[in-house]
């Protein structure tokens, strides 16, 4: 008991230090698309240092940023300012991950959360059923469906809340790989526009294209159309204005049925690695920052907003080095390659972090050969 306390007041205290220590500068970067790297300096009080107009510049100019008024620029540099502070916050607080500046840094909390995440209600559909409980014990150290043709590159969601339809045709994606061998990039532009899935009990749970949705909802409705189009034959265009185009005699990949993962990250990983990549919610507060490395925060909700594909799993050391090699998820996000490690994002596992095994589900595709 008297060990147990003692372990306990040395974690808060170092804890507390993560939080609280103030360095005299610290270096934040994300990449561009040439050889240059964007460095923030930020000093002790969290303010830019040699130039925060500058930095703004490269920032505009690596993501392609314009705005309409000067009072538009003058308003977006100060939140541009605010967010660097905030990615400083991020760095104490998950110091395995690089947090910095992101396509996002010129959006307040609240404009993120409302533009580009979207989940809706968090209802179990009818149709779901419980994953059966898969055997654990051989399987393999680290795993990763892109090795293995299973998942379609990063796309790019827009300034569109329509995450929940990427997590629900990368899962698709990945089980008609696994049921056909071939791999298809299927329309989020038909689950925007069609799909209005709804609960009767559940006032506001609709599926609701740019307004958010929720992934076993979509698999719902993909079971009862009969099935998704192509990215092709129904391109994405991020607005939910459009009308309903699906076409039943285009169909390309068909939902057999899906299933609701326990939260137990061993029976995750048997799940991924038997039956491919997975749609996954998560709480995605640390995202609008991060930068690359293992995200594993000593603080996060677990309020999901975010929907999400796991393709794979792995572990690795980071600095500093008194800290132990850490196992993580990893995750296909849906805002481009430019965010993140590619487009793709790690997370921590062994302690539901931010979520991430609160709702996992899986899906099966009926065994049909897609005619080009």
């Amino acid at each position: 008991m008297h060990q147990s306390f003692s372990f306990f007041i040395v974690f808060s205290f170092l804890f507390i230090s993560a939080i609280s220590s103030e360095t005299e500068t610290e270096t934040l970067s994300v990449r561009s698309d040439g050889d240059q790297l964007i460095r923030q300096v930020v000093d002790g009080d969290g303010e830019l240092r040699l130039g925060a107009e500058h930095h703004f510049s490269l920032f505009k100019r690596r993501f392609g940023k314009s705005y309409g008024s000067q009072e538009e620029h003058d308003y977006r540099f100060k939140v541009f300012k605010a967010n660097i502070r905030r990615a400083k916050r991020h760095q104490k607080l998950d110091p395995s991950a690089a947090h910095g500046v992101t396509q996002f840094s010129d959006l307040t909390a609240s404009e993120f959360r409302r533009t580009y995440l979207g989940l809706r209600g968090l209802r179990l559909p009818s149709d779901a059923n419980k994953a059966p409980i898969l055997p654990t014990d051989d399987l393999p150290a680290d795993f990763d469906w892109r090795d293995r043709g299973a998942v379609t590159p990063p796309k790019n969601q827009g300034s569109c809340g329509s995450c929940w339809s990427f997590s629900t045709t990368g899962a698709l994606e990945g089980a008609h790989f696994l049921a056909t061998g071939e791999l298809i990039s299927l329309s989020e532009q038909q689950l925007v526009d069609c799909d209005h899935e709804c609960d009767p009990d559940e006032p506001g749970s609709c599926d609701s294209g740019c307004n958010g949705g929720l992934m076993n909802s979509a698999f719902e409705y993909t079971l009862k159309a009969g099935g998704l189009m192509t990215e092709k034959d129904y391109p994405y265009t991020g607005t939910d204005r459009g009308t309903c185009k699906f076409d039943k005699t285009k169909i390309a990949a068909s939902v057999a049925n899906f299933s609701v993962i326990s939260l137990n990250e061993d029976q995750i990983a048997a799940n991924l690695v038997n039956n491919g990549p997975l749609a996954v919610a998560i709480n995605a507060v640390y995202m609008q920052t991060y930068v690359s490395g293992v995200s594993c925060p000593y603080i996060c909700s677990k309020r999901l907003d975010h929907g999400v594909l796991l393709v794979g799993y792995g572990s690795a050391g980071y600095a500093p080095v008194r800290m132990k090699e850490k196992p993580y998820w990893i995750i296909k996000n849906s805002w481009g390659e430019n965010w993140g490690e590619n487009g793709f994002y790690k997370i921590c596992r062994g302690r539901n972090i931010c979520g991430v095994d609160s709702m996992v589900s899986t899906v099966a595709a009926v065994h049909t050969t897609f005619q080009q």
